[in-house]
C-alpha cells in the first residue's frame, strides 16, 4: 500500500504541478491575449487619429484655395468704389457738365465698372442687396436711423455702401441708414416752438 500511496501521492503532485502549469499557460495565454487586445486598440486609435488628421489637412487645404484671395478680393473692393465715387463726382462737377465729351468718358468708366463687377462675380464674389430688407447685424451695419412713417421700423431704407459676400463669407457688411418711427416727443416740442 505504501507504493499505492506513493503512486497516489506522485499522482496528485503532478497533477497539482500540472494543473499549476495550465493555470500559468492560461495566464500567459489571458495576458498575450490581453496584449493582442491592448494593441488592436492602439492600432485603431492610431488610424482614426490619423483619418481626423488627414481630414483636418483636406479641409485646410480647400479653404486655403477658397479663401485664400480673401484680403486680395476685400481690398479690390476700393477700386470699384473709387469708380463709382469718380463716377458721382463727375457728373455733378459744373465745369465738366458743360464738356461735350462728358458722356463717353462716363461710359468709359461703366464699361470699367461692370468689368470689375463680372470678375468678381466670376470669383463668387456677389453684392449684397439691403435696401427695403429688415436689419441683419450678420450683413449689415447700421450707420444711422432715419425717421420714416412709410416703412417698417427696422427696415433698410438707405445704402451708405454696398456690402458684399465671398461665397458664404462675408466680405464686407452693408453700411445702412434703417428706419425709425417719429419721436413723440420730438412732435411735440416742434409745435409747441411753432406756437411761440
Amino acid at each position: 500500500m505504501s507504493e499505492n500511496n506513493k503512486k497516489t501521492n506522485e499522482d496528485k503532485s503532478s497533477e497539482v504541478s500540472s494543473n499549476q502549469n495550465k493555470s500559468e499557460t492560461e495566464k500567459k495565454e489571458l495576458s498575450i491575449e490581453e496584449k493582442l487586445k491592448d494593441t488592436e486598440d492602439k492600432l485603431l486609435r492610431s488610424l482614426a487619429e490619423i483619418e481626423n488628421q488627414r481630414r483636418r489637412f483636406e479641409k485646410d487645404v480647400k479653404d486655403a484655395f477658397e479663401f485664400g484671395s480673401f484680403n486680395f478680393a476685400k481690398e479690390s473692393l476700393a477700386i470699384l468704389d473709387n469708380l463709382q465715387r469718380a463716377k458721382i463726382a463727375v457728373k455733378n462737377d459744373q465745369l465738366l457738365k458743360s464738356n461735350k465729351d462728358l458722356d463717353k468718358f462716363l461710359e468709359n468708366i461703366s464699361i470699367i465698372e461692370k468689368d470689375l463687377i463680372t470678375i468678381f462675380e466670376k470669383n463668387k464674389i456677389r453684392k449684397i442687396d439691403a435696401v427695403g430688407k429688415k436689419f441683419d447685424p450678420n450683413l449689415h451695419q447700421a450707420m444711422a436711423e432715419i425717421e420714416d412713417e412709410k416703412s417698417e421700423v427696422g427696415t433698410i431704407i438707405q445704402e451708405i455702401q454696398s456690402g458684399y459676400m465671398f461665397g458664404e463669407r462675408l466680405l464686407r457688411p452693408v453700411l445702412v441708414g434703417i428706419s425709425k418711427k417719429n419721436n413723440t416727443k420730438n412732435v411735440e416740442k416742434e409745435e409747441k416752438k411753432e406756437k411761440k
